[in-house]
């Protein structure tokens, strides 16, 4: 039965073997694949892009509904920059109206949102005003938090961690994880549990690569234009039957 809110997918039930005791604290999402989906179907790349927003709602709707309570996306890279001029310009544009057509909506629904990235001279200063925005409106929920990584590499952002422990004339000996972590973008921020990157490749791309250090990663086949709740479902399924040692051993 289709949902009567704007923007909302079909309501799909939650699997019995997914066991809302053990949902994943931290989920984050590499939202790859857009191009193919488009060339697939013989569209521009960029209407790839547009088709992903639909796969959005339904993952935070997803999340929302079993209980997941950090969500990170990642929805522009520091090497984004390289792709085609027309294409970086039509997400900057893309990414701006998503927040002023979608941020209401995720405020009534307790989402905060925020960002990780570099703020450079590079990002608009019309979409970072509508970032900030977004922020400010959604600040005190706390249902979820969602971050957006946008103009986010994870090697920069450990460079800005070690630029930030330089800068406040931290010694050497000093240095150590609680040190780096306390200087990343988002300190408060728990680690992901689970990892997933839609198309089927497996690989990282530069994402959160401090953060995921014991992260299970999960590769499943769909474009991320086709992602629904019910393949986060099934990738939480997958993550409760794993068993995490963390480097220790079983038990």
């Amino acid at each position: 039965m289709a949902c009567t809110n704007p923007g909302e997918d079909d309501v799909d039930p939650v699997p019995a073997l997914l066991d809302r005791t053990r949902v994943p604290v931290h989920v984050a999402c590499v939202m790859d694949g857009n191009g193919r989906w488009a060339s697939a179907r013989g569209l521009p790349r960029t209407e790839g892009h547009a088709a992903g927003e639909e796969a959005l709602l339904s993952v935070v709707n997803g999340a929302l509904e079993i209980g997941v309570r950090w969500l990170t996306l990642y929805a522009f890279s520091t090497e984004n920059w390289r792709r085609p001029a027309d294409e970086v310009r039509y997400l900057m544009g893309f990414n701006e109206s998503l927040l002023m057509r979608r941020r209401d909506e995720l405020n009534a629904k307790g989402v905060q949102i925020r960002f990780a990235g570099r703020r450079d001279w590079r990002v608009p200063r019309r979409v970072l005003k509508r970032m900030d925005e977004s922020a400010q409106l959604t600040k005190d929920n706390r249902r979820m938090t969602m971050t957006m990584a946008f103009n986010y590499g994870g090697r920069a952002e450990i460079v800005d961690a070690v630029r930030a422990l330089v800068a406040e004339g931290i010694p050497a000996g000093k240095v150590d994880e609680k040190a780096i972590r306390r200087h990343l973008y988002f300190p408060d921020m728990p680690d992901p549990d689970l990892v997933i990157r839609t198309s089927g490749e497996t690989r990282i791309s530069n994402f959160l690569l401090w953060e995921i250090a014991y992260s299970e990663l999960v590769f499943p086949e769909v474009l991320w234009p086709d992602m629904r709740r019910t393949h986060l479902y099934d990738a939480v399924v997958d993550y409760q039957q794993r068993i995490r040692r963390f480097g220790a051993v079983n038990p």
